[in-house]
């Protein structure tokens, strides 16, 4: 597969997570952090079992252990995020969250050690700047989510360069439907021990017809659909790339709210929207100049 589509690709990714943030929201007013991501993730496992079966039957040693890491990063990142939002706002959620647009870069050259392209870097630069107008966050009073946030931007930044590592020479489709299993299973082990460790509550759960349609989207869609597209087309271009076309996740997360929650964007939104879109341009027109 070409690179541009494959970035087309990421583009599907970014617009159904940025649509999660609502569903979430309405999930958690019926169930805590973890026993959401346990429900979600077990719902996506259960798919999985579904559709991959047979596929799931020899899971070779080298394979157990990249899906486990990547689902370490997966489902951490998952955790600390939602956890963190409710103790934060929106805003400065969605912009430390964006900080995972510089840490990639940084995190796969430490990784890889390979150069990464000046454009891709001028579209971090770009695109870190369009972050901070369009969410414009107040940090006069940093809190705990706000803490928990930003842990979560390293694991993002590690998840999205490991999945370059593991992937980059992966042309087998019975892997990738493993690699895709084993990161919801950990993910679920993951809200298990928090769930027991931390939250150290009663299995409360208020099922309602607003939860099932949240897990619907959020553990179908977004979950099951979108991490096995994500896992098979990230290896077809690079990780910082990948990181500046999830920076654009705010802006669908807004739109979506614009157009079911009736809310509004400013004109310093719509102009921090354009720096994000225009950083993806950068990185991308800088690549295919690269070429010529």
């Amino acid at each position: 597969m070409k690179p541009f589509y494959a970035e087309l690709f990421l583009f599907l990714v970014t617009f159904i997570w940025g649509g999660t943030f609502v569903f979430t929201k309405i999930g958690l007013d019926f169930a805590s952090p973890s026993v959401y991501i346990l429900l979600r993730f077990c719902i996506a496992i259960f798919l999985c079992i579904i559709f991959f079966n047979k596929k799931l039957l020899r899971i070779n040693k080298k394979t157990l252990v990249n899906g486990l890491i990547l689902g370490l990063f997966f489902g951490g990142g998952f955790l600390l995020q939602t956890i963190g939002l409710k103790y934060t706002t929106v805003s400065k959620s969605a912009f430390i969250t964006g900080i995972t647009v510089p840490l990639t870069p940084i995190v796969y050259f430490i990784v890889c050690r390979k150069r990464i392209s000046k454009y891709s870097l001028w579209g971090v630069f770009v695109a870190v700047i369009g972050l901070w107008i369009f969410t414009n966050p107040d940090f006069d009073n940093i809190n705990i989510g706000d803490v928990l946030t930003l842990f979560s931007t390293m694991f993002w930044a590690f998840y999205i360069t490991y999945m370059d590592v593991f992937t980059k020479k992966i042309e087998n489709r019975s892997i990738t439907a493993q690699l895709v299993f084993l990161q919801f299973v950990a993910s679920s082990v993951i809200a298990i021990v928090y769930f027991v460790t931390f939250e150290n509550a009663s299995w409360a759960v208020q099922f309602d017809n607003m939860l099932l349609i949240s897990l619907a989207f959020n553990a179908v869609l977004a979950s099951f659909f979108v991490t096995f597209i994500h896992t098979s087309i990230q290896r077809y271009t690079t990780p910082v790339k990948a990181a500046l076309i999830f920076s654009l996740e705010p802006i669908v997360a807004s739109s979506v709210a614009v157009i079911f929650l009736s809310e509004t964007m400013t004109n310093i939104e719509i102009f921090g929207a354009f720096l994000l879109f225009s950083a993806v341009i950068i990185s991308e027109l800088g690549t295919f100049l690269e070429k010529q």
